[in-house]
């Protein structure tokens, strides 16, 4: 199989490629990325992964970019709240219309599968259940309304030889090359090292669905390998997995031991608070379910942590942050206000 992966040099990217690399026999996977955080590896970058790899704007694809290519898995993306609220039309361009016209282009091209990373931010607000495919949606951000509307258009491109599925993950966490810090989870874990204390921002009562990138990895394989209907939308986590923030702080300091919790109880209501039912998942993937050990997650982000060189820069002020990455490019006149290279 010969997998164009978009957006390889993200947080999720190099852990998948290495999984695929394992698993299926045979497998080529090749990058594509705008590389807008070159510099900010936590590891060295698993290049031996890649059969091939191209810099490139998810917006500039054509269909000759996907011509020989077996399956896409779509992983580029403005990837977070604070990024989506600062260049909300990037976000839009990037995030959805190039999503789609990517999927346009491969299925004009022959690939017979594209695998779309989604989110579960798109449940938006509902803690008062558990919130299956079949819900409404209630986007509340950028990010997730650009999720909602690149579901909605990839869903009349599936059938006719090509294979859709969108896997709605998780708040991601964990230990990667390309390491993020501007995840709750990884968050936590970075500022009780560099602080003794982990702040919880919110009241601390919000519900977050978590899954570890080696998890996201396993069920990319899934989407790669799977039978079935053409049009597959699911979930992608475990109740398992599935934490009140304030909860998720304690639990953190309890593995890490020495660490107090500090929780913001007069901070206003955070509406982004959801929990997930994974049940379709569960039944559609029986062999490729989320397995990772909480407690050994968190050890193994401490000890990449612990070994980065912070340049005496608090957590949210770091290169891990990729906010203050593009407000650094765009600042310096290396991208425009629209995310792309001024040169």
């Amino acid at each position: 199989m010969k997998i164009l992966m978009i957006g390889h040099r993200g947080y999720v990217g190099p852990v998948a490629a290495r999984h695929l690399a394992r698993t299926l026999p045979g497998v080529e996977v090749h990058g594509l990325d705008a590389d807008w955080f070159a510099g900010s590896e936590a590891a060295p970058f698993p290049d031996d992964a890649f059969a091939s790899q191209r810099k490139a704007d998810v917006r500039d694809l054509t269909e000759a970019d996907f011509t020989g290519f077996d399956a896409v898995v779509a992983l580029a993306a403005v990837s977070n709240d604070p990024i989506g609220k600062e260049f909300e039309d990037a976000t839009a361009d990037i995030n959805s219309a190039a999503a789609l016209k990517a999927a346009k282009a491969a299925k004009a091209a022959g690939v017979t599968r594209f695998v779309f990373a989604s989110s579960c931010s798109m449940y938006g607000a509902g803690a008062d259940g558990l919130r299956k495919e079949t819900d409404a949606l209630n986007p509340l951000t950028a990010y997730a309304r650009s999720k909602v509307a690149t579901e909605e258009g990839l869903r009349p491109l599936a059938g006719g030889g090509f294979m859709v599925t969108s896997l709605r993950f998780s708040t991601a966490c964990g230990a990667s090359p390309m390491l993020r810090l501007d995840l709750v989870l990884n968050d936590f874990v970075a500022t009780a090292l560099r602080t003794g204390r982990i702040e919880v921002l919110s009241d601390g009562s919000p519900w977050r669905p978590l899954i570890h990138v080696e998890d996201m990895a396993r069920a990319i394989e899934w989407a790669l390998v799977r039978g079935g209907a053409d049009l597959v939308e699911v979930n992608v986590g475990s109740q398992d997995w599935t934490w009140q923030v304030g909860q998720l702080a304690r639990d953190v300091a309890a593995v890490l031991g020495g660490v107090a919790v500090e929780i913001n109880t007069g901070a206003a209501p955070d509406r982004r608070s959801y929990r997930v039912d994974f049940s379709r998942f569960a039944a559609l993937a029986p062999d490729h379910q989320p397995r990772k050990d909480f407690t050994q997650a968190v050890r193994e982000l401490a000890g990449q942590v612990r070994a980065i060189d912070f340049a005496d820069k608090a957590v949210r002020e770091s290169r891990f942050i990729r906010l203050n990455v593009l407000r650094g490019h765009v600042a310096g006149g290396r991208l425009d206000g629209a995310l792309r290279w001024t040169a």
